[in-house]
């Protein structure tokens, strides 16, 4: 990943939207993004993601704060700004009686850049497009329909990419794919910025994790250091003898009985000074409790999130 001292791609300061109804989607984000990171924003629906996606592509006006955009200001020098970014929307939206790499050309266009058949003939094969650039784009499946849609926002060759919920209804293998093509373009040198439902995605893909719940940022960590910091081990003991009921001496460790008492499934944390294993190892042992066999294994990111999100609540 490339160094933090760079300058910030995205560099978001105080940044609030409220609505006349004075519902406010958004309060006070402070936020900078690092160029050629892929950096993954975690919220419930509702959570204010799409919002600021949108407020930093010009789509959206803000009530308070500022964006700026590879050094460009989104308000002040809006057109320098956006040229600067491409976006994949949520809603599939392309018109249906177009051809394929007519609306990839038209995007282009759009952005006031000189046609370059190479580059959109790269990017439609980069997305397993280009056997389908002749066909209408109402006559493709919802997965190529959003392959399309990145499409487009790479037309121009932009520096940053927005993924507002990218695979959405998308296959598995498509997904595959997609995720593959985000790789690449982050290796290249473009900064990717995705919101997405499927947490075992931005757990595998990102590099830096920010949380959002209530139109407020609560949390931003690089992925490794968050699994690290707030991650939980589990210890699953798998017992010589089914097991009615947790002995009381036993109570500290607060263990739970699954697979109907054949288990017994003791959490600790990472980042304790003493796992207290040693000890319930013994413990164990004094009780009577006899175990076979144990395995370890560590909370995933969406247990995280949702821990976040519920102690927020």
């Amino acid at each position: 990943m490339v160094a933090c001292s760079m300058p910030p791609v995205i560099s978001i300061s105080r940044l609030s939207k409220a609505y006349a109804s004075g519902f406010e989607a958004l309060r006070t984000i402070d936020l900078e993004i690092r160029r050629g990171e892929i950096f993954a924003l975690l919220g419930p629906n509702g959570a204010g993601k799409t919002t600021l996606i949108s407020i930093i592509c010009g789509l959206v006006k803000a009530s308070k704060g500022s964006v700026q955009v590879d050094g460009h200001d989104i308000v002040k020098d809006y057109r320098a700004a956006r040229s600067k970014i491409g976006l994949v929307p949520q809603e599939l939206t392309a018109d249906a009686f177009e051809t394929v790499l007519a609306t990839v050309r038209f995007s282009r266009g759009l952005f006031g850049k000189r046609a370059n058949e190479d580059h959109i003939e790269k990017v439609l094969k980069d997305l397993s497009l280009w056997d389908k650039r002749d066909s209408k784009i109402m006559t493709l499946s919802g997965g190529m329909k959003r392959r399309v849609l990145i499409a487009k926002a790479l037309s121009h060759e932009p520096q940053i990419l927005f993924l507002d919920e990218p695979t959405a209804g998308v296959d598995v293998e498509l997904r595959r794919d997609m995720w593959q093509v985000v790789r690449a373009l982050r290796d290249s040198g473009v900064t990717i910025i995705l919101t997405t439902h499927y947490i075992e995605e931005a757990e595998e893909m990102a590099d830096r994790i920010g949380v959002i719940n209530k139109g407020e940022i609560i949390l931003v960590e690089e992925k490794a250091e968050l699994m690290r910091k707030l991650g939980k081990k589990r210890l699953t003991l798998h017992l010589l003898a089914k097991l009615d009921a947790i002995p009381e001496a036993l109570a500290p460790y607060r263990l739970d009985l699954s697979a109907g008492g054949t288990e017994v499934i003791y959490t600790y944390d990472t980042q304790a000074e003493r796992t207290g294993i040693t000890a319930l190892f013994k413990d164990l042992a004094n009780a009577g409790i006899r175990f076979k066999d144990l395995h370890t294994d560590q909370s995933s990111l969406e247990e995280i999130f949702v821990n976040l999100v519920r102690g927020r609540a």
